[in-house]
């Protein structure tokens, strides 16, 4: 159905904008009238709406200051509208005034938060316009944006992390990959045209290193095919439930891998129940939502069922307990929650700990894996070298 940006005046007076969804501009007129405001000026807006709708995505780290300025606002007691307002007006950001000039015509218009945000899918996750949500229910709005912006800083700096541990073994491994390429492709062919000349009796590793210049050679663009059909391949299976599953078990059966990545999601779940419950979100309704942020398949379910167990009276200590997915401190920590009613701080203390376990074991594997790949970089090329001189060395001989 179209949309329609309007401006109206209510009957004190008071003039009011924001966007209707109508067949056509007189039924718009028609149902701003029956709300009792006199629109004075209606135009489509579908079209821009549809744009944003399908173009505007937010980087985490701006979202992440969005949320903590429109925390700050909303706090300090001042009308949504004119928060959202200020927000856009602050911004250097284009796509962000636009993102939030549109929220901020839906909120006049008498829509939810939560629901304006829904037009923006690609910025605001089902968690974040969940929790905006309870926040509007339960009056709390400010505390539950001000807490969702720790959850999205404390993302941020866990994904910057993460990379820095990943980026330098990455570089040393392209930048060694395409010195062996060069030496294979370039250089090694033009050594073996004076070998040739020599007519000597090349030793085997030289002999071997020619060989595999020749095939790589030879067949370089069918093994770049293969490599691209095999990506293909892999990104439609993984499309499929099944093997979508079988793949995020392998990962999490992985020795230092699905350490890494079960304590992610262990972080991610605690976090976010941490969060709603201490919104005054329903247990429920908190487990629902926690689940849906769960990136590795078993896991999610462990928490689907997690949520199953209780609705059916089980305590949440046991049944997170019963699906041995999830590590002992979260459970332990859990229990002692519900026993002191401080179950949304159990919680977030779980998620900082399963977060510092992830940060320790990163570093650690980073640790490892950078003298392991220099090392084996390393030897890699003292093989080509190798394989290079050694026939000089050998001509060296003869002459002398």
């Amino acid at each position: 159905m179209p949309s329609f940006r309007y401006e109206a005046v209510d009957p004190a007076g008071r003039p009011r904008r924001g966007i209707v969804d109508a067949a056509t501009a007189r039924a718009a007129r028609d149902l701003l009238r029956t709300d009792g405001l006199y629109p004075t000026a209606i135009e489509t807006s579908a079209g821009a709406i549809t744009t944003l709708t399908e173009a505007t995505r937010l980087s985490p780290m701006l979202l992440a200051l969005t949320t903590r300025q429109m925390a700050t606002l909303v706090a300090s007691g001042m009308p949504l509208d004119q928060a959202l307002t200020a927000l856009a007006e602050q911004t250097d950001h284009p796509g962000t005034a636009r993102l939030l000039d549109a929220i901020r015509d839906q909120v006049a218009a008498g829509e939810p938060l939560a629901a304006a945000m829904s037009r923006f899918p690609r910025t605001f996750s089902d968690l974040y316009r969940g929790l905006v949500a309870v926040g509007a229910e339960t009056g709390q709005l400010g505390a539950v944006l001000s807490r969702l912006a720790d959850y999205l800083e404390a993302r941020q700096v866990l994904r910057q992390k993460f990379t820095l541990a990943l980026i330098y073994p990455a570089l040393i491994t392209i930048i060694a990959l395409g010195v062996i390429t060069t030496l294979l492709l370039y250089v090694v062919p033009q050594i073996v045209a004076v070998y040739q000349q020599s007519r000597q009796a090349l030793p085997f590793l030289t002999r071997a290193l020619i060989a595999s210049s020749d095939f790589l050679r030879a067949t370089g663009w069918y093994w770049l095919g293969a490599m691209a059909l095999f990506a293909i391949g892999v990104t439609l299976l993984l499309r499929r439930e099944y093997w979508r599953d079988r793949w995020h078990t392998l990962l999490l059966r992985l020795p230092v891998a699905g350490r890494v990545l079960s304590g992610l999601d262990t972080a991610r779940f605690a976090s976010t129940l941490s969060i709603l419950t201490g919104s005054g979100a329903p247990l429920l309704r908190a487990l629902d939502t926690a689940a849906g942020v769960v990136w590795a398949r078993p896991m999610r379910r462990a928490a689907d069922a997690v949520a199953a167990h209780v609705r059916e009276g089980v305590s949440l200590a046991r049944a997170l307990a019963s699906q041995r997915v999830f590590p002992p401190l979260l459970v332990h920590l859990v229990a002692n929650g519900e026993q002191s009613g401080q179950l949304p701080a159990m919680l977030d203390r779980a998620a900082r700990e399963q977060e510092q376990d992830v940060e320790r074991r990163l570093t650690w594997l980073a640790a490892l894996v950078q003298p392991l790949l220099i090392v084996f970089m390393g030897a890699i090329v003292l093989v080509l070298v190798l394989a290079v001189m050694l026939p000089i060395v050998s001509m060296n001989q003869l002459i002398r």
